[in-house]
């Protein structure tokens, strides 16, 4: 495939998300702005921004260490949903955080006229540490952002939610979209085994670039008892990143 016409709640979004189908790098491609879309309430009930981007030949990777990108595993977007529709529904047991999470996203959804299905994938994911939901649809892509932001703005409502109603601080609530926050994870993955070798090897120590907590988190957890190296979270706010530093044995 080497052109592809891409929406997104942004024109950052929808060019991100092509790169990604493409599996290509920005230097790579050349973007065509179709629309620039009109935003809403929390990046819902806009007009979504609309680009063709397409492959040209002879383009270089930059040299700075790149941003974690989804993984071009070889599957297209219909692979994705096929195997969303695949995976058996989870019951939903009454009164529990898994069920407020639900009603939760599925009311804030409805109120904003959001045409999407709501399922639960998980009641209680080890990793994650709560219920894990997915959503799914013709109108899923509004609800990613870029770098998953208005996906983010969502999830800490709906946390908030389940959490003022259970009176407990622990729980969390995940939220994926068309499996992004999937392909997401598995990518901060491998680039954190690539940093870490990286690091191993020349004993220097590598920060990565301002992430929100779910990343930063992600990265803490698979890199944690890795021989030679740790992890540490530096600065403040929306600057907040993730320092990998060598440890000699």
């Amino acid at each position: 495939m080497d052109q592809i016409v891409q929406t997104g709640r942004t024109v950052e979004e929808a060019e991100e998300q092509a790169l990604a189908a493409l599996g290509a790098d920005r230097s790579e491609v050349e973007v065509e702005i179709l629309s620039r879309g009109r935003q809403g309430f929390l990046g819902i009930g806009g007009e979504l921004a609309e680009v063709r981007v397409t492959r040209v030949s002879g383009g270089e990777a930059p040299a700075a260490e790149p941003e974690p990108e989804p993984e071009d595993d070889g599957e297209q977007p219909g692979d994705v949903e096929a195997e969303a529709e695949e995976r058996d529904p989870v019951p939903i047991a009454a009164g529990t955080p898994a069920e407020a999470a639900v009603q939760a996203v599925e009311r804030i959804l409805s109120t904003v006229g959001a045409e999407v299905d709501v399922t639960l994938r998980s009641a209680h994911d080890e990793f994650t540490g709560g219920p894990v939901i997915d959503i799914n649809g013709p109108d899923s892509g509004l609800l990613i952002g870029r770098r998953g932001n208005t996906l983010q703005s969502l999830q800490f409502i709906v946390q908030s939610i389940v959490r003022q109603q259970f009176e407990e601080e622990n729980i969390r609530v995940a939220l994926d979209v068309e499996q992004y926050r999937q392909r997401r994870e598995d990518s901060l993955r491998e680039m954190a085994d690539r940093v870490a070798s990286r690091v191993s090897q020349t004993g220097r120590s590598i920060t990565l670039e301002p992430m929100p907590p779910s990343d930063r988190r992600v990265i803490h957890l698979y890199l944690d008892g890795r021989q030679g190296i740790r992890t540490e979270s530096v600065g403040y706010g929306e600057s907040r990143k993730i320092q990998i530093i060598s440890e000699p044995d």
